[in-house]
């Protein structure tokens, strides 16, 4: 998905340099969404990489693991097949293990980091929607200080007033787009994750089961 390319018009506005009095109730809660949003994200995005790294060392261990109980097979002739059958488990899950490392890399990550990025990129239009704002405030004050009665509002003060009440307009737009793809997005992401995760832990119990008749049929030859 290239969340980025979703963004709307209200990107491509660009604005001069103003300072806004106030920012309005309904754009102040979208700020702090989009930070409270990004900073989850990225809290996220710092534990999901220490968990891979962790998921990484344990697989290079599971695979020096591993093959010691094939060489050690070769010196016990009764336990020989028993201790082949450890080594595929271990080799099995050691499998699995990197498959799910790798959907994590591959597929969880760089959605979280795509979602980070467009948070950010609309964090930049909120403040070039404020400093439309900030422009036509700034113009509409100018026009009030002077010196008559009735001042008629100038053309470029109108036309300031209708580009940010189209980028009032587009931003909002742009947020209710967002939130639908995000809700829709996550909702697949966290399935699959949980998916991914279940798969994993089936393919060790299986592993793992599948050497139990091999371990009673020697305890019974006993």
């Amino acid at each position: 998905m290239a969340l980025l390319t979703r963004v709307g018009e209200s990107v491509k506005h660009v604005t001069g340099g103003y300072k806004l009095r106030s920012r309005p109730l309904e754009f102040a809660a979208i700020g702090e969404y989009l930070d409270t949003f990004a900073l989850k994200l990225g809290t996220i995005d710092r534990i999901a990489q220490r968990i891979i790294k962790e998921e990484i060392e344990y697989l290079v261990e599971l695979r020096e693991y591993g093959p010691v109980y094939s060489t050690w097979s070769a010196l016990e002739g009764e336990l020989a097949e028993p201790l082949e059958g450890v080594s595929a488990c271990i080799g099995n899950c050691s499998t699995a293990l990197e498959e799910l490392t790798d959907d994590m890399t591959e597929d969880f990550l760089p959605v979280l980091r795509e979602y980070i990025l467009y948070s950010d990129s609309m964090k930049s239009v909120l403040k070039k929607r404020d400093q439309v704002q900030a422009e036509y405030e700034a113009k509409l004050e100018a026009v009030a200080l002077r010196k008559e009665d009735r001042p008629k509002v100038p053309a470029d003060v109108e036309k300031c007033q209708d580009r940010m009440e189209c980028f009032n307009a587009d931003l909002k737009a742009d947020m209710e787009r967002w939130q639908n793809n995000k809700r829709q997005d996550f909702r697949q992401l966290l399935m699959g994750m949980a998916d991914k995760n279940i798969q994993y832990y089936e393919k060790c119990l299986m592993a793992w089961e599948s050497i139990i008749p091999l371990l009673q049929e020697k305890q019974e030859a006993k």
